[in-house]
C-alpha cells in the first residue's frame, strides 16, 4: 500500500481568531471552524475527555492545510513555540509566496517579527524564517527565476 498524500499538519495556538486572520492574510484559506469533543476524539488522541475549536486553512491550490487548534480541555501542557531553528522536533512550515519583501510587509502589520535575515539561496530562493502569532516559526521562499 503506498502513501498517497499529507493530509494537514496541526499547530496548535492560544488565540484562534488571531491566527486564522495572520495565515488569512498570508493567503491561506479558512476551509472551516469546528468543535471536536466527545470519546471518539479522546480515543484518537489519547487524551480523554477533550474539547478543542479547530480551524483548517488550505492553500490556494488546495494542495496543503494547516489545522489549527485550541485546546479547551485539557488545557496545552507544554510550550516550545521559541524553541531555536535547531530543536528537535516539528519545528516550522515553509511557504513559498510570491514576493518575499510584499509578504513580510504586510505580515510585519499583523506582528511578524523577521528571525535572521532575508538571503538569496544559490540564485534559486529568496528565504526568510519569521515569528508570527504567538511565536510560531513561519519560513517564507520566494522562488528566483
Amino acid at each position: 500500500m503506498a502513501l498517497k498524500r499529507m493530509d494537514n499538519m496541526g499547530i496548535v495556538v492560544e488565540d484562534l481568531g488571531v491566527t486564522i486572520d495572520f495565515f488569512r492574510e498570508l493567503g491561506l484559506e479558512l476551509e472551516g471552524r469546528a468543535t471536536i469533543e466527545g470519546e471518539w476524539a479522546g480515543r484518537v488522541t489519547g487524551l480523554g475527555d477533550q474539547h478543542v475549536e479547530i480551524a483548517m486553512m488550505r492553500t490556494p491550490d488546495g494542495h496543503s492545510r494547516l489545522e489549527l487548534s485550541r485546546f479547551l480541555t485539557p488545557p496545552a501542557v507544554e510550550d516550545h513555540r521559541n524553541a531555536p531553528v535547531n530543536a528537535l522536533g516539528y519545528l516550522r512550515v515553509m511557504f513559498t509566496v510570491d514576493d518575499i519583501n510584499d509578504t513580510l510587509e504586510r505580515l510585519r502589520k499583523r506582528g511578524a517579527q523577521l528571525v535572521g535575515d532575508v538571503v538569496d539561496y544559490q540564485d534559486t530562493y529568496r528565504l526568510c524564517y519569521i515569528r508570527g502569532p504567538e511565536g510560531l516559526l513561519i519560513g517564507l521562499a520566494q522562488e528566483l527565476s
